[in-house]
């Protein structure tokens, strides 16, 4: 297995999201309008056999860790079978799925079976009729469903994804970390980002704060967040509980100088920073001549010239973000 890449600042690179899809069955007001967007073009989409070209390409060069994301990429026909040519690629640690839950509960065994290791689940209320105003769709049982048909498929463990907002969820901070007493879930609370600015600053609410509330409920201390952990969050677990808190502050506190990670959008670009507004146009190597050398070398020209930290704390930066999450990949 080769080193993984590395950039101008000394970070390895050894983290590859790719987004199947920008296609969603949830409107999440943090995300997207009501009527939706307009979508990418068919012909503008990776198809399978492009997708799992560049994470051989990848993998080959030093990526050990794959998550697939969207959109929702379970609306995506096929993902599975997708997700079980890449878990066979030799040199590949992982393969995560990043998901709504909508879906999950027919896919989950199948997931499992794929080689998917892990799952990561949005879940952002307990309430349904609160599920339907972030959401605005009436489904949060479909989601709960999916939650359980992933715990029983055998994932260990269900990590649920929450942004937390400010007079919107903020009053549930301590319900959702209550699911650890009762499950063996990792709660992981994620500060909310600014890819709509009109929203941001009323709506943000630090880290610090959502742990100064946690720590209110009863003794929190440091965890380890598993073997198989290696994303951004600080871990923490209540005493007694099942399962573990998660903190996730890409705002207040960014983890940037230890960032490992490359985004892969549906449609081929490749981003070496969330925030960024600098992409490589991998599609068009993909579709002309370019042999796997070329596409690798044109991948690490990016890696080194990834930024060294972003400027969410800059008004006017964020105003300049130019993909809505969705199109980014979650």
């Amino acid at each position: 297995m080769p080193a993984p890449p590395t950039d101008s600042f000394h970070r390895k690179i050894d983290y590859l999201r790719l987004s199947i899809t920008d296609r969603c069955n949830l409107r999440c007001v943090y995300c997207m309008p009501e009527d939706g967007v307009a979508k990418f073009d068919h012909s503008e989409i990776l198809s399978y056999e492009e997708v799992v070209r560049l994470a051989r390409i990848s993998i080959s060069m030093g990526i050990s860790k794959v998550r697939i994301t969207g959109g929702e990429p379970l609306v995506r026909k096929d993902a599975l079978s997708l997700c079980e040519s890449i878990a066979r690629m030799p040199g590949l640690r992982s393969l995560t799925l990043t998901t709504n839950g909508v879906l999950l509960s027919e896919h989950a065994e199948g997931l499992f079976r794929a080689g998917v290791k892990r799952v990561n689940i949005s879940l952002d209320t307990l309430k349904p009729e609160k599920f339907l105003q972030i959401s605005r769709r009436d489904l949060f049982g479909r989601v709960w469903e999916g939650i359980m048909a992933a715990w029983r498929a055998g994932f260990s463990p269900v990590k649920l994804n929450t942004v937390i907002m400010a007079g919107v969820n903020d009053d549930e901070i301590e319900d959702l970390a209550g699911l650890t007493f009762r499950y063996p879930f990792h709660v992981r609370f994620i500060e909310f980002m600014p890819f709509q600015e009109s929203q941001y600053e009323s709506r943000f609410i630090a880290a610090g704060e959502i742990l100064e509330r946690l720590r209110r409920m009863g003794p929190l201390e440091e965890a380890s967040g598993g073997g198989d952990s290696f994303g951004p969050a600080l871990h923490y677990a209540f005493k007694g509980a099942m399962g573990k808190i998660g903190i996730i502050s890409p705002v207040s506190d960014h983890f940037c100088p230890s960032c490992n990670r490359l985004r892969l959008t549906a449609d081929g670009k490749l981003r070496t920073c969330l925030f960024s507004v600098e992409e490589t146009d991998l599609r068009t190597l993909l579709r002309g001549a370019a042999s796997d050398q070329d596409i690798a070398a044109a991948m690490r020209a990016a890696i080194n010239k990834k930024p060294e930290k972003h400027h969410l704390s800059n008004p006017a930066f964020r105003k300049c973000i130019s993909r809505p999450m969705f199109s980014i990949g979650g």
